[in-house]
């Protein structure tokens, strides 16, 4: 069976990354075509690209837990018009660990973290990531509470359903050529 890591994309005091990654993990394990995993970067305290400090443990922690996938969902908030440097930071510290594997985007932010999945893509496209094509993006202002609650509109299950379906087929597809 496929393992699909979950990649909560922020490390921030207060996120919301935790309750959408909850909500799509749910959806996701009702579906029984694979085992999901969540990915919270944060617990891996990992430093800063090429700076001293952090736990060196977490890097080899990551490491593992990015290489057991065969699949990606990344849970992606837009900062100032795209992904938060966390997340940058913690797909730069691999590489091998991420090619020829397949990866959905679930976004949020004022205009449904459109901009933050954008470069989410190109920065996948280098480290040999598939990303498949449909993409919820949900809106601060019509899936979240003030901002901080979630409570996303119903039509969103089906775009996650829909995207999982595709994430599925290519990380099938792309498990192949692994082995």
């Amino acid at each position: 069976m496929l393992k699909i890591g979950i990649v909560l994309g922020s490390t921030r005091e207060g996120r919301v990354s935790p309750q959408v990654g909850e909500w799509v993990k749910g959806i996701a394990d009702s579906r029984g075509d694979a085992t999901y995993e969540i990915l919270d970067i944060a617990n891996y305290k990992l430093p800063l690209l090429g700076e001293p400090g952090g736990d060196a443990s977490g890097v080899g922690d990551w490491s593992a837990s990015v290489s057991s996938c065969d699949g990606f969902v990344f849970i992606v908030q837009e900062y100032n018009h795209s992904l938060s440097g966390a997340l940058k930071n913690a797909l730069d510290f691999l590489r091998d660990e991420w090619h020829n594997k397949a990866a959905g985007i679930v976004s949020y932010g004022s205009v449904g973290g459109a901009r933050a999945a954008e470069h989410l893509r190109g920065i996948l496209g280098e480290l040999l990531v598939a990303d498949v094509r449909v993409h919820p993006a949900l809106s601060l202002f019509t899936d979240f509470e003030n901002g901080t609650v979630f409570k996303p509109k119903d039509v969103q299950n089906q775009s996650v359903n829909d995207m999982l379906d595709q994430l599925i087929s290519w990380s099938t597809a792309l498990k192949t050529i692994r082995k």
